[in-house]
C-alpha cells in the first residue's frame, strides 16, 4: 500500500532526471544522486558501519590495506577521491564499498586470502564499485528501498520496519549489485590490481575458495560476497581470461607479484571465526565474558551478534528480540530514552529486580499511520526490560505484531528475566581461535601436515578451504600453510 502513495512522487522526480558522465565508461547516464550527495552518503554511513562491526585492532593489517588502497586509488578512474579503507571485526567472509570511496574488508575475508594478489584483486573489485558509481546507481534504482539486518531475517514487514529503526544508517551497506555491475567490477579489479603490479589471475582462484566455503556452510551468510554475483565457475574462467588479456595487451610482463609468504606472515595470529570475548551462543544461551552476563536464547531462534547489539529472530518470522545498551543514569531514564528512540507509547510499566539487578519493565506500542484510513494504529507491540549493572544499563527488547504479542510475551519474559551474572570460569576464560602459520615438511600432503600440527580430522576440509588447497596437495619443504588454534 505504501507504494501507491509514494510512486507518484517518485515518478515526478524521475521526470526531471539528473545526468552525469560515468567515470569508467565515459557515457552519459541518468543519475539521481549527485557526486556531492554520494560523498555525503559515505560520510554518514561510515560511522554506522564501524559502530555495527567495530574496527579490527591490528595496526599492521590496517597499514597494509591503507598502502595498497592508496596505490590503487591513484591508478583508478576516480583518482581525485579521498579513499578510506577499513578492516572491520567480523568473521563473515565479505568485502564491500559504500559511496564516496569507503571500502571495508572483514577480518574473515582477510583470513581466507592466501596471497597479496588475491587481496589486491578483490580490493580492485570493490574500488571498481566506487569508480563506476554502482552504489549511486543502486540508490537511483532503489531510491525508496530500505534494508536492515533484521529485515533480512524477519518476514513481517512491520517487524522489519522496527528492526530498521534499530539499524539506522545501515541501508546503504547491504545494497546488492546486479550482474552487469559485478562483471564490470571484476574487469576493474583485474585492471587496477594489474596496474599496481599484481597477478590478477589470483583473484579468480579466490572465487573457488568462496564457492567451497559457501557449499560447506550450506547457507548464504548475510552479507555474502557471492550473492547476486555471476556464476562462480563462469566468473573463474572469465577473470582468468581478463587477466590473460591484460597481460597480452601490456607486453606480457613477467614481474607480476603474488607475494604468498609475505601475506601469510602478515595475517599470522588474526582472529578466526567468532570472537567469544565479544559474546557467544552455546547450548541456547548467550554469554558475554567481557561484560560478565548471560541470558537464555529461545531454542531454534536465529541470532546475530555485533559490537552494537545482539539480535534474535523467531524462525517463523513473527517476533524478534534484541539486546542493546541504553542511555541514562537509572532504569527509569533508560526506559524513557528507549521509548523515545523507537517512538513507543507506553501502556504499562513496573519496577522489579532481575537476579539482583534493578530493572524497569514496560509494555508499549509503536504507533503507525494506516496508509488507507490515515488513522493511528498499533503496528508493533513491545516488551522491554531495562536492567542496570553498575553504570551500564542494558535494554532487552521484544517485538511482535499486536495479534501475536500474547503468544510471544512468555518467551520474551523468560529471556529477559533470565539475565544474570556470568560466573562460570570456562565461559569467562573463553578465548578466540587464531590463524597460525606453520612450515611444511617435505613430501607430505596438506592432510598429513595438518595432522602433524594437531588439527583433528573433522576439521581437515575446513582448513583445506582456508588454505585454498586440496587435502591431497603435496607441500614442498619450507612451504607455509595455515592452521587454527588458540
Amino acid at each position: 500500500m505504501l507504494r501507491r502513495f509514494l510512486l507518484p512522487a517518485l515518478t515526478a522526480s524521475l521526470l526531471l532526471p539528473g545526468c552525469a558522465t560515468n567515470p569508467v565508461t565515459g557515457k552519459r547516464e541518468v543519475m539521481l544522486v549527485s557526486e556531492g550527495q554520494e560523498l555525503a552518503m559515505g560520510q554518514q554511513t561510515d560511522p554506522a558501519v564501524t559502530a555495527q562491526f567495530g574496527l579490527y585492532p591490528d595496526q599492521k593489517l590496517q597499514a597494509f590495506i591503507n598502502e595498497k588502497g592508496k596505490q590503487m586509488g591513484a591508478v583508478s578512474h576516480r583518482a581525485d577521491l579521498t579513499y578510506q579503507f577499513r578492516v572491520v571485526d567480523s568473521p563473515v567472509i565479505n568485502a564491500f564499498a559504500v559511496p564516496g570511496g569507503y571500502v571495508y574488508f572483514t577480518r574473515g575475508i582477510m583470513a581466507h586470502f592466501n596471497n597479496e594478489a588475491q587481496f589486491a584483486g578483490v580490493l580492485g573489485h570493490e574500488i571498481g564499485h566506487v569508480t563506476a558509481r554502482h552504489s549511486a546507481k543502486q540508490q537511483t534504482n532503489a531510491i525508496l528501498g530500505q534494508v536492515g539486518m533484521m529485515g533480512a531475517m524477519i518476514a513481517s514487514p512491520r517487524l522489519a520496519q522496527f528492526g530498521e529503526q534499530a539499524m539506522q544508517g545501515m541501508q546503504l551497506l547491504f545494497l546488492k549489485f546486479g550482474r552487469d555491475d559485478e562483471s564490470q567490477s571484476d574487469e576493474l579489479g583485474v585492471e587496477y590490481s594489474s596496474k599496481i603490479g599484481y597477478d590478477a589471475a589470483q583473484m579468480a582462484d579466490f572465487f573457488q575458495t568462496l564457492q567451497r566455503e559457501q557449499a560447506k556452510s550450506g547457507a548464504e551468510p548475510i552479507p555474502d560476497f557471492l550473492s547476486t554475483h555471476p556464476n562462480p565457475a563462469d566468473r573463474y574462467n572469465r577473470v582468468h581470461q581478463l587477466a590473460d588479456a591484460w597481460k597480452k595487451n601490456n607486453g606480457n610482463p613477467t614481474t607480476l607479484k603474488v607475494n604468498r609468504d609475505q601475506y601469510l606472515r602478515l595475517i599470522d595470529g588474526i582472529t578466526y571465526g567468532e570472537d567469544p570475548r565479544q559474546g557467544f551462543v552455546e547450548n541456547s544461551a548467550f554469554y558475554h565474558p567481557e561484560l560478565k552476563f548471560q541470558f537464555p536464547v529461545p531454542r531454534g531462534w536465529k541470532h546475530q551478534n555485533s559490537p552494537q547489539q545482539f539480535q534474535m529472530a523467531d524462525p517463523a518470522g513473527k517476533a524478534l528480540m534484541m539486546l542493546m545498551l541504553a542511555p541514562g543514569a537509572s532504569p527509569e531514564e533508560a526506559a524513557q530514552a528507549v521509548a523515545k528512540q523507537f517512538s513507543l507509547q507506553v501502556a504499562e510499566s513496573r519496577k522489579l529486580t532481575v537476579h539482583g539487578f534493578p530493572a524497569v519493565a514496560f509494555v508499549a506500542d509503536q504507533v503507525q499511520q494506516d496508509p488507507q484510513t490515515g488513522q493511528q494504529v498499533a503496528g508493533v507491540r513491545v516488551l522491554s526490560y531495562l536492567i542496570q549493572d553498575g553504570k551500564t544499563i542494558y535494554a532487552l527488547i521484544g517485538a511482535a505484531a499486536p495479534a501475536d504479542f500474547a503468544g510471544y510475551a512468555p518467551v520474551f519474559t523468560s529471556t529477559m528475566e533470565g539475565f544474570q551474572r556470568l560466573t562460570a570460569a570456562d565461559k569467562l576464560n573463553r578465548q578466540p581461535e587464531r590463524v597460525r602459520i606453520r612450515t611444511a615438511k617435505a613430501g607430505q600432503t596438506l592432510a598429513q601436515n595438518l595432522t602433524a600440527n594437531g588439527v583433528p580430522a573433522a576439521r581437515h576440509e575446513e582448513l583445506a578451504i582456508l588454505n585454498g588447497m586440496q587435502l591431497s596437495d603435496k607441500l614442498g619443504r619450507g612451504m607455509l600453510f595455515k592452521v587454527v588454534g588458540k
